[in-house]
């Protein structure tokens, strides 16, 4: 895991020295500044190539996680023609590996991400259709003057790209690397791909599937849902370093952490995860996550904080997150001081549990869902709309501290499954048709009932979705609406329509948010990178996106 940034001239000529702040800045002194933006993303190393004659410039920021020794970037073909800097890890590398060492009669990586820039040689832009795992890339090509730049199918890992007044093209992890220099700027589309001349990209989504477009008929299979997840979870465990999981004591964290236990176990019985808790003294979550750490033996750690100590973050996790959405803002002010603390562990990697709701339908408010169709098309939307919310949170989150996070619920192959299967099956509430008992109404049953053996207590397996934000308890939610109400006055809420023409807020809370956003990313281009999580509202659910909110959760605040 890393920060990746790149400036591509125009015409595939030299790059005049520019001014920013008063200063005068080469190619490389700019390239190095602007990048320096992301460079808690890479504690370990920052790596620099310039093609001063085409005026490219490529920056790597670098966590050393896989091939620790020699992986640093940017990487450089054995001709010097290729240059390639990428963010995440390709899960299949061993494998893609051995093929290339077979083809060519040996090859060693140098990390993961190396094969990128081997199967470009050998497949050209069709490289992607071999790779799976979590990325975002930019290679070019010397001799042709060409660019290639791709995102991986759900957005896990960031990319923006932008474009400034000469018309060279700037891309990054972090939007704050490109904000002072482009007029034009827009978040990278993941599934999605460019290739050419800066001028004459053209651009194509790389992964499609039936599932995007149409209802999907597939039965439920537990025994394969169960053995898809674990291998999804065995392909997140390469690492060269320690890691551990997140435990928050809903069913998709513990799944994560107990999977991951057996598999360990295969080679160590004594082995004990690490896995770590955030929340309030008295947090719902707690209990939860420690009936699963007791059950699986874990080396588990409580964080408690106090709510003044996560007030004092908004402005840096605003600025962090790069964006003004409520639900992404309230979420992840506990997982920055989790994240901080997990870093002070000596630990890089951690498991989490992302992506379930959105490929089960695991959110309270898919219970309003009036009909296997409108659930269906609600969970694509949501598939497709990871990158703005929960990845987006769960990536630079963690990455502002230097931890890396990984989601095995978001494997291509296991979601390309999971996205396959009947919504008569999936969704929660009367209208599931996968078994005729109490429990099917529950959300994510499915996904529960694949593991009802020997994964986790009873108590944790069919507990009811606790979003992240409620979990952490109840107080944290009331204290944080409270407090950034405080900070807008009537006046100034009334004219929000006129100040913010674009994603109007709708709360006095959001509109804090918002001016907080606008102060540290100046510009419409900046504010329209970002898209509200919000319930579906024509369901008849409430706007406010905690599940506390819904008439389904168990301790409704209504």
């Amino acid at each position: 895991m890393c920060g990746i940034f790149a400036i591509f001239s125009s015409d595939g000529s030299p790059i005049e020295a520019q001014c920013l702040d008063g200063c005068k800045h080469s190619l490389r002194e700019l390239a190095y500044r602007q990048s320096g933006r992301q460079r808690h993303r890479g504690p370990d190393s920052t790596g620099v190539q310039i093609v001063p004659e085409h005026g490219v410039a490529m920056v790597h920021e670098r966590l050393r996680i896989v091939g620790v020794e020699l992986g640093d970037q940017p990487f450089v073909s054995d001709d010097g023609n290729l240059l390639l800097v990428a963010n995440g890890e390709i899960y299949n590398y061993l494998e893609l590996s051995a093929q290339i060492a077979k083809r060519r009669g040996g090859y060693k990586p140098k990390s993961d991400c190396h094969v990128i820039l081997e199967l470009y040689q050998d497949y050209g832009v069709e490289l992607l259709q071999h790779i799976t795992g979590m990325f975002a890339f930019a290679l070019y090509d010397k001799t042709t003057k060409e660019v290639l730049m791709a995102r991986d199918p759900f957005g896990i890992i960031p990319m923006y790209i932008g474009e400034d007044a000469k018309g060279n093209i700037w891309v990054a992890s972090e939007m704050k690397c490109l904000t002072a220099c482009c007029e034009k700027l827009e978040t990278f589309t993941p599934g999605e791909a460019r290739f050419g001349r800066v001028g004459a990209m053209r651009r194509w989504r790389y992964f499609e599937q039936p599932w995007m477009k149409q209802i999907p008929n597939l039965p439920c299979d537990l025994s394969l849902l169960r053995s898809s997840l674990e291998s999804a979870v065995r392909t997140h465990l390469q690492c060269d370093v320690h890691f551990g999981a997140l435990l928050s004591g809903g069913v998709d964290s513990s799944l994560i952490a107990s999977i991951a236990t057996k598999i360990m176990r295969e080679t160590d019985p004594d082995y004990r995860l690490k896995t770590f808790s955030v929340g309030l003294r008295d947090a719902p979550d707690f209990e939860a996550a420690r009936q699963v750490a007791k059950y699986i033996d874990s080396d588990h750690t409580e964080l408690v904080f106090e709510i003044e100590d996560a007030l004092d973050g908004i402005r840096d996790i605003v600025y962090h997150l790069e964006t003004y959405d409520v639900t992404t803002v309230r979420c992840s002010l506990p997982m920055l001081l989790l994240a901080r603390y997990i870093k002070s562990t000596g630990i890089k990697m951690i498991l989490s549990g992302e992506g379930a709701d959105e490929i089960f339908g695991g959110y309270l408010y898919f219970h309003k869902a009036p009909n296997y169709q409108q659930f269906h098309e609600e969970l694509v939307k949501r598939v497709q709309q990871l990158h703005l919310s929960d990845c987006l949170r769960a990536n630079k989150v963690s990455m502002a501290k230097g931890v890396e996070l990984r989601v095995p619920f978001l494997d291509t192959e296991f979601v390309n499954y999971v996205m396959s299967i009947r919504p008569q099956d999936k969704i929660p509430g009367p209208l599931n048709q996968f078994k005729d008992e109490q429990k099917s109404r529950l959300e994510k049953f499915v996904l529960r009932a694949a593991f009802a053996n020997d994964y986790l207590p009873d108590s944790v397996l069919w507990r009811q979705k606790e979003q992240f934000s409620d979990g952490v308890g109840y107080e944290w939610i009331n204290s944080i609406r409270r407090v950034a109400t405080s900070h807008v006055e009537d006046a100034e809420f009334a004219a929000a329509a006129e100040r913010y023409p674009y994603n109007t807020p709708t709360t006095k809370e959001a509109y804090y948010y918002r001016t907080i956003f606008e102060q540290q990313f100046p510009g419409d281009a900046a504010a329209r990178t970002v898209v509200r999580w919000v319930p579906r509202l024509d369901w008849g659910c409430p706007e406010d996106p905690s599940g506390r909110a819904q008439a389904v959760h168990q301790n409704c605040s209504k």
